[in-house]
């Protein structure tokens, strides 16, 4: 990996795996070095403005138009898109699911993806949907891009290497990857089998959150976001491309591999990020801030201050504040969250809440710490205490997140999730 890289803030870098593959001073010349073809890859449209205009240019042994000959509908039954209403007769409820055991039969990225809930409109580009990913096979001869949106994948046990058009990008628990929409990858495994979850963006492109008062420091620093190092296959087996696009897969065959670019430069590129570079910020005197202050990257929709997605995380950090309640408080959100845990113990549910579970708390549905966090946190001793060894994430979009099939009837759902609250009881006794 290379370059320190703004999420959706104009940068512009150049790598290149031959030396001299890159042109100077012009981006597609009358003859390419190596006898490449240049190939423009447009994240944004041509006319947006200069700081959200996002674009790549690929230097490739063979242009996409023959990455795909005639295409022929693929089914994958459990990688759901929105919109998807009434797949399921559950009714309404606070949420919970245990982690997903490893099936036994052999599972790749594409065969390996569960959808878990769907929210908004792929058609309308908006909206998102979150998954979880269970792989015991890499990719063989097989590549695959989403026309429907951009992935972010949040790894939760075992690595992966998501080998993609711009280079090689390793990934392990603790870090995150955006691949954006339209990129070619092939994910193979490092370490054995693994898990973790997905996010799917419809929407505007993940981007930094402003910091506003906080300033020029602390959350997410641009420095740790890298992209990939070009390297490219020259390779000549029979292969094959899926496409997903508004929600259908399309299988192609090809010839050879399309991850063949030798250079690239522009704005428009995967990017890997380690979480625990996450810097902090909290209440130092009293009461427990806003869960906005962890936010990692957001999506922003149309409305100003809305988004479609804000990607957060709870990560490790110092518990300093006085005559307060720390962990969260009760309330209902007009915000729809999807929560997982990648390691160790969440404050607000130390129990039943494990890594690689999750949890859905939809648009308007009260929820907050479970009885035992509750009555520790109302009668512990506030000193200054470290939360050490944990991770937990949100995606939390402003569109309800609707529950998929699969999540309302897996063997993993906590039926009596919310007998978490049974034992919170009446202290009223109305005296000041």
């Amino acid at each position: 990996m290379t370059n320190a890289y703004m999420p959706g803030f104009g940068n512009d870098f150049e790598t290149e795996a031959l030396p001299g593959a890159l042109p100077q001073g012009q981006n597609s010349p009358q003859k390419c070095a190596y006898g490449l073809y240049a190939e423009q890859l447009s994240g944004s449209p041509f006319t947006a403005p200069r700081g959200t205009n996002e674009r790549a240019w690929l230097y490739r042994i063979r242009p996409s138009v023959r990455h795909t000959t005639s295409f022929e509908r693929l089914d994958v039954p459990l990688w759901k898109t929105g919109p998807l209403v009434d797949d399921h007769d559950l009714p309404i409820a606070q949420l919970r699911w245990s982690p997903a055991a490893m099936p036994n039969e052999p599972l790749t990225f594409l065969t390996g993806v569960r959808t878990m809930t769907t929210a908004g409109d792929v058609n309308a580009q908006s909206g998102m949907a979150t998954h979880i990913y269970l792989i015991n096979r890499s990719m063989e001869d097989e590549y695959f891009y989403n026309a429907d949106g951009e992935l972010l994948f949040v790894p939760q046990d075992g690595g992966l290497l998501l080998w993609t058009e711009f280079g090689k990008i390793d990934i392990a628990p603790g870090d995150i990857c955006v691949i954006p929409r339209g990129v070619k990858m092939r994910v193979e495994l490092t370490d054995g089998p693994a898990s973790g979850y997905l996010c799917e963006n419809y929407g505007a492109k993940f981007t930094l959150p402003d910091r506003g008062p906080i300033g020029a420091n602390c959350l997410a620093n641009p420095r740790d976001f890298k992209t990939p190092v070009a390297a490219f296959e020259d390779n000549e087996t029979a292969s094959r491309m899926i496409i997903k696009w508004c929600g259908k897969f399309y299988r192609t065959e090809i010839g050879h591999s399309p991850l063949d670019v030798v250079a690239w430069h522009g704005n428009y590129a995967p990017y890997k990020y380690d979480l625990r570079t996450f810097s902090p910020v909290g209440a130092i005197a009293f009461d427990h801030p806003d869960p906005s202050i962890f936010t990692v990257l957001t999506a922003p929709s149309e409305t100003p201050g809305t988004a479609n997605i804000d990607f957060v995380i709870f990560p490790e950090r110092w518990m300093v504040a006085e005559h307060s309640f720390r962990p969260p408080w009760y309330h209902l959100n007009i915000m729809s969250e999807f929560m997982g845990l990648v390691y160790g113990v969440y404050d607000a549910k130390p129990d039943g809440f494990v890594p690689g579970g999750a949890s859905l708390h939809n648009c308007m549905l009260p929820h907050g710490p479970d009885t035992n966090a509750f009555e520790g946190a109302t009668k512990s001793e506030l000193k200054p205490e470290k939360l050490s060894g944990t991770l937990a994430f949100m995606f939390e979009t402003r569109f309800p997140q609707h529950l998929t099939r699969f999540a309302a009837e897996t063997e993993t759902l906590q039926t009596d999730y919310i007998d978490c609250w049974a034992g919170l009881k009446k202290h009223f006794d109305g005296n000041p």
